[in-house]
This record gives structure tokens, sequence and C-alpha cells, in this order.
């Protein structure tokens, strides 16, 4: 079984749809022992860093998000849920994140004729060899839709970079803790084949 994390951040439908897709069984929860009992975890989210975060611990989410990775159930945030995971956001300064892994969320830069935020394709290269990308060629397009990005503290944790006036670090890998900036869900046959590595995961 599937967990998708219900806090009311959106984007839950369409990751929803492509875990059936791809032909697992999910639920869509904000129970802990669902969340926990759980073979593989999906935290989605768009929005505000400091609104997310504070609807996480309302609903007293944010240990169990702990507790799981801790268990070491395979755990993927996406968009906002990559951003969560981390330290702080430029976006809401003051407020702290879940402290999963070290960096920092930055807001995109803007000039030299970019748009903030970034809404279409972007191209991923790998830092090195990820479970997460495992038979996804260097190259590959991907779909994103924000206005922060990570600068991750530990270089070590990238599993993808793509670049859009600065470098950013698009995706992390950490034992079984990983997350996406972009979305999978919107991105095509390369997204589907990105879910499902995660999804196969034991």
């Amino acid at each position: 079984m599937v967990a998708i994390i219900d806090y009311d951040a959106g984007n839950i439908k369409s990751v929803e749809n492509a875990v059936r897709f791809l032909g697992h069984e999910v639920t869509v929860t904000s129970k802990a022992e669902e969340i926990l009992s759980a073979d593989h975890i999906i935290l989605p989210g768009v929005g505000a860093f400091g609104d997310a975060m504070k609807r996480l611990r309302q609903a007293g989410l944010e240990e169990t998000i702990r507790q799981a990775v801790d268990r070491e159930i395979p755990f993927l945030g996406i968009c906002l849920g990559l951003q969560l995971i981390f330290e702080e956001s430029e976006e809401s300064p003051g407020v702290k994140g879940l402290c999963l892994l070290p960096g920092k969320i930055r807001r995109i830069p803007e000039g030299g004729g970019r748009k903030v935020p970034q809404i279409g394709w972007n191209d991923l290269s790998f830092p090195r060899s990820s479970r997460l990308f495992a038979g996804i060629p260097e190259g590959s397009y991907v779909y994103f839709v924000h206005s922060y990005y990570l600068e991750a503290g530990d270089p070590a944790d990238v599993a993808a970079r793509t670049e859009y006036g600065v470098s950013i670090d698009a995706a992390v890998e950490h034992g079984r803790l990983f997350a996406c900036q972009f979305h999978p869900e919107k991105s095509e046959r390369i997204g589907m084949q990105i879910l499902e590595n995660f999804l196969k995961l034991s």
C-alpha cells in the first residue's frame, strides 16, 4: 500500500491517479497508523512553505514523518514536499522545516529574461548514480512549477540538478528518503518511470 500524506496542500489527486495508473494500491490519509503501516509514503504539495509546515504540525504529522523516515519506509517528497524536508525557506523566514536533511530553500533569482515562477519543462543532469533515476537518460526533461529551489547542505544527497539562471538541486536521495522539486506525475513517460523506480523499492 502507498500512503499519500493529506495535509490540505493540494496536488494530491494527480499523484494518486499516477500511482493507481502504475498498478499500486493507494490511500490518501492523515492518520499516523495508516502512514506508518504503508510500504511507501509520498508527501506531495503546492503552496507556501510556512503555511504547509503549520498544517503539518497542527495535524501532528511532523512526528509521524520523522518516525516513517527513522523506520526507513521509502519516502518521496514532491515539489513543496521536497522543500519541507529541509531546514528553512526564504519564502517563510523564521519557520523551521522538518530538518530531515541539511539545506536551505532559496528564491529563484529574477533577470536574464527568466520568468519566476519557473513553469515548464527542463532537463536533468545526474551528478551520481541513483535508484530513483535508474534507466533515465541524462538530459531527460521533466515538468517544474516553482519559485523557490533547494540549495542542499550536503552535495552527496543530490541525485539530479537542473539549470534555471542558477544551479538547482532538483532531486535528492539519502538512504530511503527521496525528493523531487519537479512533478514526476506530470512528466509523462519519464515521470512515470521515476515514480515506478521509487515504488519498486523495498
